[in-house]
């Protein structure tokens, strides 16, 4: 079932490239609300009427249906009405307004509120010290025992395709909210798997780059604090969401369908592979700034050995000229007809065989 779901939700995010149903600004509701939609058994049935509207009329089915509202950045105001309607609590209500939120699972009477980090991949041609590699933004999700309510924030993340897919598939659709939980999760998660991925290719470029043997002087290290930087960001999203999966899929709850508590596990495993190659990038990424801190450091220590050799064997003709650059008239050799050349001859020798040393020691 899950597989044809991600199959459904795949074929639903290729339709949503070409033609965005969710946008805002197309739907009747306001500009906050993306969609509002009530499903019985599973089935879509009325979709854009007011709050008030769709909730009454799922529950008059007596617990056969849920009405899902999606949300797009809403102000205070914006969502004060949809908050009383539902009770939602006042904690919860501010967290999903303002944003800026760790994944995190919180329990307020019959409703639960979920926290879940997006990520998005930003292509770019070459890796700079500048390069945005990874943009976030969140997902709030209110689930009660009638209604599913997301909120989300940042320009990606959209939740159409995801709609669709799960309305491909009504037999999951029909165990209610705790289904659209755990689609959005298993949506977040594998945007996790995908980000990583593409992020693999830019630690192999740094590390093919500080390692090459045609590059004596590492690679630029604001590049790599950089990418340690968005890597950094990534594992902010991934890491907390461990336990907020781990509570939805062990802890019992009347507002989780036991059915879909075993599918949490598998999301759960997925954040832990994801969790484990985002630690194993780390590491390398601090190894890779490490070999290239080393690197520039070797690269300075020969520097300095070849100035120390070039000035060890200017020393040499500078202490000769100096000798014989006094004004005295009682010097050897200092009237003798071959004394000039015998001098040139002996700082020449004395400097080649001090360059000869020197290259024999690798120094030059």
């Amino acid at each position: 079932m899950i597989h044809n779901l991600r199959k459904a939700v795949r074929l639903a995010d290729r339709r949503h490239r070409r033609v965005d149903l969710s946008h805002p600004a197309r739907s009747p509701l306001g500009s906050s609300v993306v969609n509002c939609v009530v499903y019985l058994d599973g089935v879509r049935q009325i979709s854009h009427c007011p709050a008030d509207e769709a909730i009454a009329q799922v529950r008059k089915k007596h617990g056969k249906g849920f009405v899902w509202i999606g949300l797009h950045e809403p102000t205070e105001a914006e969502f004060a009405g949809i908050a009383e309607l539902f009770g939602l609590h006042p904690l919860a209500v501010e967290d999903a307004v303002h944003a800026h939120q760790r994944p995190k699972l919180d329990r307020y009477d019959d409703t639960l509120f979920t926290v879940l980090k997006t990520v998005r991949y930003v292509e770019h041609a070459e890796l700079t010290a500048t390069s945005e590699v990874v943009e976030t933004g969140e997902i709030m999700v209110f689930t009660g025992p009638d209604f599913v309510i997301t909120v989300r924030h940042g320009g990606h993340g959209s939740l159409g395709p995801l709609r669709e897919g799960l309305e491909a598939t009504p037999e999951h659709l029909a165990k209610g909210p705790s289904a659209v939980l755990h689609a959005i999760a298993d949506h977040v998660v594998d945007h996790y798997v995908e980000v990583t991925t593409a992020m693999e290719a830019d630690v192999d470029a740094v590390e093919i780059e500080v390692f090459s043997d045609h590059h004596g002087r590492g690679a630029d290290a604001g590049r790599i604090y950089q990418l340690k930087r968005e890597l950094l960001e990534l594992k902010r999203a991934v890491a907390p969401l461990d336990r907020p999966l781990q509570q939805l899929a062990e802890q019992p709850s009347h507002l989780i369908d036991p059915e879909i508590r075993k599918y949490f596990r598998d999301v759960a495993d997925h954040l832990t592979r994801v969790t484990e190659q985002v630690n194993a990038f780390g590491e390398l990424i601090n190894s890779i700034l490490q070999a290239n801190i080393a690197q520039i450091s070797v690269a300075q220590n020969e520097d300095m050995r070849k100035i120390t050799s070039w000035a060890a064997i200017l020393a040499v003709p500078t202490m000769v000229c100096g000798v014989y650059g006094m004004n005295f008239d009682h010097m050897p050799e200092l009237h003798w007809t071959y004394g000039y050349p015998l001098v040139l001859g002996f700082i020449a020798t004395a400097c080649f065989l001090i360059h000869r040393g020197f290259r024999r020691n690798g120094w030059l």
